[in-house]
């Protein structure tokens, strides 16, 4: 699939998106802001790629909002998605469209003044190759110092008629109140968890039963949810979480202090095992007081889920959920790391009889 048919969720950015490509009036810049993995490349490239495609045809070539030729309900029947066929569509997808620009730095944390002029500024002034426009798509955007926004400013307020600027941004309020005022900003939400189950059991090939937990950790980030899905890491941790839940009544000092050295060693983010073991408690009080089944995440898991729901009370599951969040908040404070966890798994074998 080309465009914006190969995106999943975001309907209403996508219909925003296709309502300005249909009328006409597409903005001289962009703001495409979520999280690390909610789709902001691909909504970009799937907006650049339609605006290029030599099958779209729209009221005006010229962005920015010029006197509309066509009648509404002309309007209304226009296709707004790329074919996917034609030669513009063809580079647009293998990355090699000469017109659709993406802003690359050398420095890992910060896109410097440099970076803008050599790649963007200068080059803006060069008429488009064979596309109806120049699109430039600068990815991690908060990484631009002030200095590089401030040179991209005057651009974003005079652009020459054909040039579009994509800033794909994890924090838009890292940008000067100055670039934001002058861009549309759209806001990337989360994909609804079935969307997210759908698409990895289709892709990735993976049971429902996986796919119902990578979704329900991703929290609708579809980035998130594949990589969660296609990682040895998460499987293999979330097998250590569920070895402390059958066990951790049973534990001796010895046996946590040494679990605890087993889970410093998995190189996910320990955040994330916490979040496995806060969602599978979730389960576990969901269960206890609906019997039902359908609402799980860990449906793989019933079995110890029941076994868990007959020895731990809803006021020992409600101190282990706090326990969690005290090592969150622990962790990201820096506290000692055997320390925090040894004192939630304290928690955990203490209150896990009820």
């Amino acid at each position: 699939m080309a465009g914006f048919q190969s995106i999943l969720g975001h309907k209403k950015e996508i219909a925003h998106l296709e309502r300005a490509i249909r009328s006409g009036k597409v903005s001289h810049a962009y703001i495409l802001s979520g999280e690390k993995g909610t789709g902001k490349s691909v909504l970009a490239n799937a907006f650049a790629q339609t605006l290029q495609c030599e099958n779209v045809k729209t009221p005006e070539l010229i962005v920015g909002g010029m006197e509309e030729r066509l009648l509404p309900e002309e309007q209304a029947g226009l296709a707004v998605d790329a074919c996917g066929k034609c030669h513009s569509c063809k580079q647009a997808e293998s990355g090699n469209h000469p017109d659709i620009i993406y802003v690359r730095h050398e420095k890992p944390s910060s896109i410097g003044v440099d970076d803008v002029r050599e790649q963007l500024i200068g080059d803006a002034q060069i008429r488009p190759y064979n596309g109806k426009y120049k699109i430039y798509i600068i990815a991690d955007a908060e990484k631009m110092t002030p200095q590089a926004q401030n040179a991209i400013l005057k651009t974003i307020e005079e652009p020459p008629d054909y040039v579009i600027i994509l800033l794909l941004t994890a924090n838009d309020r890292a940008l000067l109140d100055t670039i934001r005022s002058r861009c549309v900003t759209l806001n990337l939400k989360p994909v609804p968890d079935e969307v997210v189950k759908k698409y990895l059991m289709e892709k990735i090939q993976i049971p429902d039963y996986q796919a119902d937990i990578c979704a329900a950790f991703a929290q609708g980030n579809i980035g998130k949810a594949e990589r969660l899905a296609s990682s040895e890491d998460f499987n293999a941790i979330k097998s250590s979480a569920m070895r402390l839940i059958r066990n951790a009544g049973e534990m001796e000092i010895s046996a946590i202090i040494d679990y605890v050295k087993e889970v410093q060693e998995y190189k996910i983010s320990i955040q994330d095992y916490l979040d496995i073991l806060a969602l599978w408690y979730r389960d576990m009080v969901y269960y206890k007081a609906t019997q039902d089944i359908d609402g799980l995440i860990f449906k793989d898991e019933l079995r110890t889920i029941r076994e868990t729901v007959r020895r731990c009370s809803y006021e020992g599951a409600e101190e282990v959920m706090k326990a969690i969040e005290t090592a969150k908040t622990r962790l990201s404070a820096n506290v000692n790391f055997d320390l925090t966890m040894q004192l939630l798994f304290l928690v955990i074998k203490e209150n896990i009889h009820g």
